[in-house]
């Protein structure tokens, strides 16, 4: 069987995934799961309606059973993210095989992403700036929420190292490949695959038609893994929701509703510059792109990863927008694990609130410093659900708020890891029309 063959085989089953996910009306579920979950959280918390018991511990009790099938659609996403980045990178760097083609993407790609990220961080900073979410907590609020320790058992098991900037340039390239992986390094993963993938291009293609079968097979089989998940997601929603508002209530969102609303208009803007950058620089009907990137957008916020839902990125980027595969399949790979503009705009607007909360003014050099600190933080997020709260707490190591302060704002991080994710997805097939139009 031929490379050719191969990846049109590869084709039909990323349709075959993407078809049962349109025709099954799955976005509606997932919209139906959030309602519900909503409603029954808030009916069944302590803290809200409380219609089986006013217990905490017996409610995280009943939480916990209502959050598995949400636990167990994360960790199919999980499982498969990781092979499925490095496949996809290397298929799409090679999709094309033309190594001139590649060389011209990547320079105009980079700057373009760079550029994006820092005006989402921009946005960010303003809106909390002006809005000031922070100010007003009583000392007792925070001392009560920080000795509490609410939701401090949902942090991914994820570290993260202080490190120079000498130190982070030669830590792009992993040494250990085992061990990026172990750590969930997607920096290093993104790095390793791109060397293979131009390293691939390099070869005739006899040489290298082995490794473009072996990678167009396991990501074959990712895709068919996640074409399963796909179809719990509306229930994973509904129990992911349902089990974060059960621990909360009507109390986490009540105290901190100003910041979360400061967040969800920080990513409404990112939403508006996407649609001037798409219908200026990519030419493309405003209805005709919003309508065509639907489906990514709600798998997106079902699944909180970027990575899980670049099959369907790619898919409605090729079928729906009209983007060469060339352009698709470099881009959305890629931009999955360095294009975070709603993760770096939701870092900056919660270091800085938090900064307003406990009294810490930062002037003009140390916000620059967060700006720059934050873009190159978001670089590097895993594509995983949940794992951007934890480069936030290197974040605030850095500008002198305690870390404990992420308790304050992680009883409504599920709502915005879902809602940053959906800009995230959104910014990449952003970048694919854009691309698609200046780069040939």
């Amino acid at each position: 069987m031929s490379t050719h063959e191969n990846i049109s085989q590869r084709g039909q089953v990323m349709e075959d995934v993407t078809e049962s996910i349109i025709h099954d009306n799955l976005w509606i579920k997932i919209l139906f799961g959030m309602i519900f979950g909503i409603v029954a959280g808030l009916l069944l918390s302590p803290y809200g309606g409380a219609i089986i018991t006013a217990d905490p511990s017996a409610a995280g009790q009943i939480a916990e059973w209502i959050a598995l099938p949400g636990k167990l659609f994360l960790g199919l996403i999980q499982m498969v993210v990781i092979p499925l980045v490095i496949c996809s990178i290397i298929l799409g760097i090679n999709s094309s095989r033309n190594l001139e083609f590649v060389k011209n993407i990547s320079i105009a790609l980079l700057p373009y992403f760079l550029a994006t990220t820092a005006l989402a961080v921009s946005i960010g900073i303003f809106l909390v700036q002006w809005i000031r979410p922070g100010d007003g907590f009583s000392e007792e609020f925070v001392t009560n929420m920080l000795n509490s320790g609410a939701a401090t058992d949902t942090l991914p098991d994820y570290n993260l190292t202080d490190l120079t900037i000498p130190q982070r340039l030669l830590n792009l390239l992993p040494t250990n490949i085992a061990q990026a992986e172990l750590d969930r390094n997607m920096l290093q993963i993104v790095v390793a695959s791109a060397l293979a993938g131009v390293a691939l291009l390099s070869l005739p293609e006899r040489s290298a038609e082995p490794l473009i079968k072996l990678s167009v097979s396991v990501q074959m089989l990712t895709m068919k893994i996640i074409g399963w998940a796909m179809h719990i997601a509306p229930y994973a929603v509904f129990s992911l929701l349902c089990d974060i508002l059960i621990r909360t209530g009507f109390d986490a969102l009540g105290s901190i509703g100003l910041y979360f609303i400061t967040v969800l208009a920080g990513l409404a803007c990112v939403m508006v510059m996407y649609m001037l950058i798409a219908v200026i620089l990519g030419k493309r009907s405003l209805f005709g792109f919003l309508g065509g990137i639907r489906e990514a957008q709600l798998i997106a916020f079902s699944t909180s990863s970027s990575g899980a839902t670049m099959p369907v990125s790619i898919s409605v980027a090729e079928e729906h927008l009209r983007v060469k595969p060339s352009v698709s399949r470099f881009v959305v790979p890629l931009g999955a694990t360095i294009n975070m503009d709603g993760t770096a705009l939701y870092q900056a607007v919660a270091a800085l609130f938090l900064c307003q909360v406990f009294g810490i003014e930062l002037g003009t050099p140390e916000i620059l410093l967060l700006l720059i600190t934050t873009i190159g933080a978001s670089i590097g997020t895993p594509a995983t659900p949940g794992v951007g709260i934890v480069v936030l707490a290197t974040i605030l190591s850095g500008i002198g708020v305690p870390p404990e302060g992420i308790a304050l704002i992680l009883g409504v991080d599920r709502l915005l890891d879902m809602c940053r994710t959906t800009v995230n997805v959104t910014g990449d097939l952003t970048a694919c029309v854009v691309m698609d139009r200046f780069v040939s």
